[in-house]
């Protein structure tokens, strides 16, 4: 089964497409020829989601899944939030954002947060479905490790004693937000076969 994943962030493909069962091949927007950013215009991660769903589907009729990523802080009243890869601006700097969380957290006790994904997957018939999945940790000090992208150098996972960042791919992907949502997703492509 070929299913086109609605972004450009070939990060985010190579890691779903490394955690697809046999017989799912996973395939980023640039092999449909699409170089545009899709609007993000919503207001939650659910929005944004499925936008990116409906608008991939609305072209080429194929089955198609988006996700919205978001990293939730406590302290912050639930910032980045649904701006997490603009919270220091449009050009999506994830030093720039890094710094900035690390400055707002600055002097803060609580800075416990956790990473949310939603998937949103439409099928050949136009049917529609969400997933989520959450990953609970605290924002870090500082950045460690040069591995991931986003946040994964200030996120630390509970129950682990390494960043996102200081983690093979493999050990990301058997605790992460995205890895968790995608796998509902997978439970449900089953039952199409």
């Amino acid at each position: 089964m070929k299913i086109y994943f609605a972004s450009h962030n070939l990060n985010k493909v190579k890691e779903i497409a490394s955690i697809a069962p046999e017989g799912i091949e996973i395939h980023g927007l640039d092999e449909l020829g699409v170089d545009q950013e899709i609007p993000e215009t919503g207001e939650t991660l659910e929005e944004n989601s499925s936008i990116k769903a409906e608008y991939v589907f609305s072209r080429f009729k194929l089955p198609v899944f988006s996700d919205d990523s978001g990293l939730e802080v406590n302290a912050l009243n639930g910032a980045p939030g649904v701006y997490s890869a603009r919270y220091a601006g449009p050009e999506k700097d994830h030093d720039k954002n890094m710094n900035l969380l690390l400055e707002n957290l600055s002097g803060k006790t609580d800075r416990s947060a956790q990473f949310k994904t939603v998937i949103t997957f439409i099928d050949h018939s136009g049917s529609k479905v969400q997933f989520s999945g959450t990953v609970e940790g605290t924002i870090t000090l500082h950045k460690q490790g040069s591995k991931g992208f986003g946040y994964d150098p200030i996120f630390l996972p509970d129950g682990a004693d390494r960043t996102f960042a200081q983690m093979t791919p493999e050990e990301k992907n058997a605790r992460s937000h995205r890895a968790r949502a995608f796998e509902k997703l997978v439970t449900h492509l089953n039952t199409l076969k």
